[in-house]
Parts: C-alpha cells; structure tokens; sequence
C-alpha cells in the first residue's frame, strides 16, 4: 500500500532519533580524522526561508551530539556532505543535486542555498555523508510575488524550555502538515540542571553548565535538535526563525546583560555563531562578530508578507530596572525597542507593501497590559509597553501607509492571548487599528491549566484583552483573502509525553475588520479548570522579567 506523505515524514524523524535523546554525556573529542564510525545525522534536517524560486537546506554533522566540546564527536576534519531534491518523497525525480563542505570551525553545519526552483511547488531533500543517509525533509517554495489568490496554512510557535516538558507540542504541529512555520524565539534556553524548575520538579534535565562558550551552546542546541518531535516539526515543513532573549541570556538587551558581565559581548558572539550553525537561516544572517542580521521579509504571493523582527539586539536597555514598574522610561520617545534603523526598514516596507495581510512575527507583548485596576499604570518594562513611543510610531505607521491588514504575532509569555490594537488604550471606545495574535509556550512553564471563560484578571480594565489560556500549544492560522482564522490549540499536560492537542479557541480577522471575532470556545476536556487567581500576574511577571 502507498505511504502517506505524513508517515513518512514524522517516521523517518522519529527513526533517525529514536536513540538520540539518550546519548550519553560524553568527553571532549580527541584529535580522530578517521572516518564516521556512526550516522552523523543525529540532529535531523531543517529547512527555511522560502522564497518563490528557493529556500535553504540545513543539517549539522554529530555522531555524539553531546559531546563537551561541543563537536559533536566529530572527527577533526572537514566532511564531504551531497545532496538531492526531488519532486516526490521516494526520490524518483530528483531535480537538483550537489555537493557541500561541512567543516569543523562551523560546527559541521550544513546550508545549502537554492534558486532558480518552481514558484509555489513541494520538494523533498536528503542528505548523505560517507556511507550514510539522513531522514527526509518535506519543504516548498512560496508562490510568485504576483499571484493574488491561493491560501496558506502558517503555524507560529515560541519558548521550548527542554526541562519543563516534552516536546508533544512539535509532533502534534508536525501531525497538522502546515505549509510554514515561525518560531518567534526562546528556541533553546541557557540555564544549568536544576536551575529553572517548575513545580514539582523539571521532567528533564540540561546536559552541560549554563551556556557561556561556544562550546556551550552547540551542546544545548544540539540536546534540543537531538529531539524527536523537535525533529519531526522541522522536517515537515519550512520554518522562519527569530530569536528572543535566552537563545543568548534573559532579558538581554543590545549591549547589556542581565547582570553586569565584562565577558558578556564575548558570549553573545557565542551565541550567535551557535544560533546560525544550527538554523536554517541564509548567508545573509551569517554573524560578522557581536553583531547578525536577522530581521528580514517573507513574501508569500501577494497574500501576506511577514516582517520578521529583531526587538533585542537594537533595543535600549529595559526602563528602571525591568519588571513591572510604573516608569517614567516607556514614554520617552527617545528610547527604541527595534533602533531606528530597522524601525524606518520596517515603514517602509508598510508603504511598500502590496499584501492583503502584513504580519509581524516578534517577540514580546505588543498590545497594552496594564496589571494595575487604579490609576496608576504598572506595565511590563520588557515589552512594548516599556517603549511606548517606538509603539506609537510603527501603529503610526502602519495606519498611515494604509496596511490593509496588519497582524502582530508574538511568543515569549508561554500563554495564549488575543487582543485588538488600538492608538488609544486609555480609551476603550477608540477604533481598533490591528490585531494581535499570541502563542502559548511549547513547554516552558509546566503544565499550566485551563482558564473557563478564557478572561485574564486585567481584561476588566484592559478590555482590549480579549482572549487568555495558560496551557501549552501554538498556534494554528488559515491565512485566505477574506480572512485569517486563528486556532489556539493546547494540550492538556507536557510533563509527561504523548498528550493529545485540541482547538482551545478559535478567531477569525475579516478582510479589512480589525480585531477579533470569536468563534469558538472549547474547554479543555477533562482537564483541571481553574479561576485566574488575582496573583496570576506574578507569576507571568517571573516568567518573562526574573531568572528564577
């Protein structure tokens, strides 16, 4: 009998890493230039970036992925590394192939960047090394520039904290089949074993100290990629990546750590290099130093364009002392949580564009949550709310330029929010302008718990707050011409493995009808309901302000 194109994708990931989530902690390599006594495709293969003629390919080389150094026990040579595309998952019409080098100094990272490739088609890709194969990876093309219609299936993710939970959430996402995937950052996370633990203790554990080294965040990449859902996400589609802050640190910000650290430019250097060896990103975001490019557009047909955001490594540091505060610093016009530069790259492109739907992926909470009932405004001085001039500017422009459609996605507060954007958020009767749409964590946090009647405490006195849930998920979206259907999907538990997933709520965005219309509510079946407690807003504030 035939083979779904499904089976084969999420079976030749979970085969390929069957074994690699038990790999013993090994020692630094030494100095071997023998062959590869084992696959050296223990990570998996990845795909991103797509464009109407290509997309990159990208795998890294380990027979140990764990290793100390992290070399991934590799020998100390450059490998030879061919690959092939083809138009059918059992490789009978292969259209392109070639030959790469994966060296050493580059952790063994693989990109292959490809062009001149049908506008709008499916492609499967493999990858060979010496005697052995790696599993199948499923990715596509985005249609031409100029075609109008078509729909897009567009999933987006944020904050897998390996410790706090499996990685369900990745295979469930896998099981969808979207055509593309975002991550909005918190990939990967810094802390030492038994450092960030949840109630009732972490289900796993790091490998390896809190990642400082170069050496130290190929490790942890490596343990994550080592994950066989993980794998099975990358594999079925396409991703576009951002990072947030503990791809590096918490709560970094340009320049400035956490916590003072002369060394601290020296290990975001790391940690660049680490984030591009490891993702499948395009020459252009290779890091030069301190510094990488990361905000970059996507353009799918004339559809949707997505506007991929950088709101840490131009961003000035966080306003008195980071936290909730009622500060005078996010009304200064002055401070920026994208630089000027990438904020005027980012007007532009609103007045350039010629989409049906302008999507910002990025990071931090971009609507206004006020956590104070009185008159007092207490808000986050990590996210937008702390840079509200920068806010102002892009709402600004975005409703200036005429955006049809604009659409804020975010990460980074591990729980499913939907809120309506407004110029004015101290006037509840002022038009609504945008849309914004917030994924849960894949696992960071725990658990969590349903909330009946999907209302956060804050709605009261913020009620553009129109929709919040605490378990972990994503987010499923159906992009077409007349709308853009938003599912916010959850499991009931991630501390242990093989939960099932289910549409918690769902929203539609009609074509030129900013905000949200809510057109299911479907509790979790059997799962713990409970009240948001009036504290919950401590507990929101240590996950996305405090190192615990």
């Amino acid at each position: 009998m035939p083979i779904s194109r499904r089976t084969l994708l999420l079976s030749s990931a979970a085969g390929a890493a069957a074994s690699t989530t038990i790999w013993p902690l090994s020692a630094a390599a030494t100095p071997y230039r023998g062959p590869l006594k084992s696959s050296p495709f223990t990570l998996g293969v990845a795909s991103g970036d797509p464009d109407p003629d290509g997309f990159v390919l990208w795998t890294r080389l380990a027979t140990s992925p764990l290793a100390e150094d992290g070399l991934g026990g590799m020998p100390d040579r450059s490998v030879r590394v061919t690959w092939e595309l083809a138009a059918d998952e059992r490789f009978r019409r292969v259209v392109r192939r070639g030959a790469v080098t994966a060296r050493p100094e580059r952790g063994h990272s693989v990109h292959v960047e490809l062009n001149g490739l049908s506008a709008g088609r499916e492609f499967f890709y493999r990858f060979h090394a010496e005697r052995y194969t790696s599993p199948v990876g499923r990715t596509r093309t985005s249609p031409p520039r100029w075609e109008r219609g078509g729909t897009l299936s567009m999933a987006f993710v944020s904050c897998s904290q390996f410790e706090h939970g499996y990685f369900t959430a990745y295979r469930r996402l896998a099981e969808d089949e979207p055509e593309l995937i975002l991550h909005l950052g918190d990939y990967q996370y810094e802390y030492a074993p038994d450092t960030y633990n949840i109630p009732g203790g972490n289900p796993r554990d790091h490998q390896g100290p809190e990642t400082v080294t170069l050496a130290n965040y190929r490790q942890r990449h490596a343990q994550y990629k080592s994950d066989p859902d993980l794998q099975a996400a990358h594999a079925v589609a396409p991703w576009a990546v951002v990072w947030d802050d503990h791809e590096i640190e918490n709560n970094w910000a340009d320049e400035t750590p956490e916590q003072p650290d002369p060394d601290f430019l020296v290990r975001r250097a790391a940690a660049f290099q680490a984030y591009y060896e490891n993702m499948p990103l395009r020459r252009t975001s290779i890091p030069r130093g301190i510094d990488m490019q990361l905000y970059r557009r996507l353009h799918w047909g004339r559809l949707a364009t997505f506007h991929l955001l950088d709101t840490r490594q131009f961003r000035d540091d966080q306003g008195c002392g980071d936290g909730y505060r009622d500060c005078p610093a996010a009304y200064d016009p002055a401070r920026s949580i994208t630089g000027s530069e990438q904020e005027a790259w980012l007007l532009d492109g609103f007045h350039r564009s010629t989409a049906r739907w302008d999507i910002l992926g990025q990071q931090v909470f971009f609507g206004q949550r006020d956590n104070n009932s009185g008159p007092q405004k207490v808000l986050s001085m990590d996210s937008w709310d702390g840079y509200q001039a920068s806010r102002d500017r892009i709402t600004r422009g975005w409703v200036d330029a005429g955006v049809r459609n604009p659409v804020v996605l975010t990460g980074d507060v591990h729980a499913h929010w939907a809120d309506d954007l407004k110029l004015d958020y101290d006037d509840p009767a002022s038009r609504t302008v945008g849309t914004e749409l917030v994924c849960s964590s894949i696992t960071s946090g725990g658990d969590g718990a349903d909330v009946p009647g999907g209302n956060h405490p804050w709605a009261a006195w913020n009620p553009h707050l129109r929709f919040y849930n605490n378990q972990r998920g994503y987010v499923r979206t159906r992009i077409a011409g007349d709308s853009l259907t938003a599912d916010f999907v959850v499991l009931p538990y991630v501390t242990t493995p093989g939960a099932a997933a289910h549409t918690r709520a769902s929203f539609v965005i009609e074509d030129r009808v900013p905000g949200l219309q809510q057109v299911a509510d479907n509790p979790t079946p059997g799962a713990a309901l409970r009240s948001a407690p009036a504290d919950l807003g401590a507990e929101t504030v240590q996950q996305e302000t405090s190192r615990p």
